[in-house]
């Protein structure tokens, strides 16, 4: 029983043992791979921290392209200090090269045909390589689904190329100044973060920086990039010069959403309060309720515009248009107020003046009454008229009778007068409504087309 004891012992010993050693050389193997892989094309003495030797005085220069695939995310923040902020998302790829030649490349390693190979992303750990950076971004990390979207080429000239895809929130300061028609030119600035100009210098490659044919923004019109600039800038928390790559994007915005929703409603506004001109004033409710709706539609309007605006302290193109519109419904407003009064003024000197006045005056005119000496002067009177007041605002002609004092028909005659032609009696506040039929919308048509070539002008 001891020895059938002691063999299963010893067979499970074994065993183990067996399953330690197969389990060791796996571990070993896996190492040994893992370690020698990148030492294919790195010298024993490959030391990644130092950048690639070139010729004296002379910098690593490393070619910089980028592919935009998508923008997307574009939206206004209030930072500090009412610093206005354009926050737009990129999507894009990024593309590096440079020359790196302390690699030891055997031609084993490339496929008939091929001159370059593409290494596994943990080759690019223990290689030198640039450190640029976004320098106008909020955040830029690189595309990650199961893995890193990164890639590292290897050609036979010993020539470098990696490859990312990128996430990169980017800001810029916007101007409103031609709100709905700005036109917003956001720079991303790319630098090399440690190494300066005399070390490395950032250059764009011969694509530099290409758009994705299918990219569609909903807001703004993107146009190829306005210009690529290569510069070096001094960096004082750096304290030294940095190589910087600079790329300008154009959002041009869309006008048409405005054209439907600000632009032809506010003038149909405007429009629509010239129907006042055409109402009497025996239609005082309805008068006065068309310009008032029109001027609270053009504020209701203009207050949910200017919510969707950041509050900026200069004037932009937008508040000139509704400052044209509601000035336009308020003169209406106010030349409705003028017409009324001299209306009341009208209505009160003609309630004023008895009936035999007008046929005195005309008897007069004709010289049939000798006992009025002079209209103009106060003192000259009738001898044979005698007045007696009666009560406030009234007077009791009496003997020949006489006309009635001087202010009383010059405040007649502003109000009313006869057309000397036709003979037709004229009443100012009549005269007045249809002067402003025609002189309203003139002022509002000269208002819109000094108003659109000049924006247009700017804009452009």
């Amino acid at each position: 029983m001891l020895g059938k004891y002691n063999t299963k012992a010893f067979i499970s010993l074994g065993l183990t043992f067996i399953l330690m050693w197969i389990s060791e050389a796996t571990d070993t193997h896996m190492n040994y791979n893992y370690t020698t892989k990148p030492r294919v094309v790195l010298p024993p003495n490959y030391v990644k921290e130092m950048r690639p030797p070139s010729k004296k005085g002379s910098p690593v220069i490393v070619d910089f392209s980028i592919f935009v695939v998508d923008i997307n995310s574009i939206n206004v923040e209030d930072m500090d200090f009412s610093h206005y902020i354009f926050i737009y998302r990129v999507d894009m790829f990024i593309h590096q090269r440079w020359m790196e030649s302390r690699l030891e490349i055997s031609d084993d390693i490339f496929e008939e045909g091929d001159d370059y190979v593409t290494l596994l992303p943990e080759f690019f750990d223990n290689l030198w390589q640039p450190d640029p950076y976004f320098l106008n971004s909020k955040i830029a990390e690189i595309a990650t689904l199961t893995h890193k979207f990164t890639s590292v080429t290897l050609y036979k000239n010993k020539t470098v190329r990696y490859a990312a895809r990128m996430h990169a929130i980017i800001a810029c300061q916007m101007e409103f100044q031609l709100y709905p028609m700005d036109i917003q030119v956001c720079p991303i600035y790319i630098e090399s973060f440690s190494s300066n100009n005399q070390k490395v210098k950032l250059r764009w490659s011969d694509s530099g920086v290409t758009l994705n044919p299918e990219l569609k923004l909903l807001q703004y019109n993107l146009g190829q990039p306005l210009e690529l600039e290569e510069s070096d800038g001094y960096m004082p928390e750096k304290v030294g010069n940095f190589s910087r790559l600079t790329v300008y994007f154009r959002f041009e915005r869309q006008i048409g959403h405005h054209l439907i929703q600000t632009f032809a409603p506010s003038s149909l506004v405007v429009m629509l309060s010239w129907f006042s001109f055409w109402l009497g004033l025996d239609a005082i409710p309805g008068r006065v309720t068309l310009l008032v709706t029109c001027m609270l539609t053009l504020v209701t309007m203009f207050t949910g515009l200017r919510a969707d605006i950041p509050p900026v302290a200069y004037v932009k193109a937008l508040d000139l248009w509704m400052a044209g519109c509601m000035v336009s419904v308020f003169a209406a407003l106010a030349e409705f107020v003028v017409v009324k009064v001299l209306d009341v003024q009208y209505q009160y000197q003609v309630n004023r003046i008895p009936k035999v006045l007008p046929m005195r005056i005309s008897n007069m005119e004709k010289g049939q009454c000798a006992t009025v000496a002079s209209w103009e002067g106060g003192a000259v009177r009738s001898r044979k008229a005698t007045q007696t007041p009666t009560t406030p605002g009234q007077t009791s002609l009496q003997g020949n009778g006489g006309p009635p004092k001087p202010a009383r028909r010059q405040s007649l005659l502003s109000v009313a007068w006869t057309d000397t032609d036709t003979g037709v009696e004229k009443i100012m506040w009549r005269e007045i409504d249809k002067v402003s039929r025609a002189v309203f919308p003139i002022l509002f048509f000269v208002f819109v087309l000094l108003y659109w070539p000049i924006l247009l002008m700017k804009s452009s």
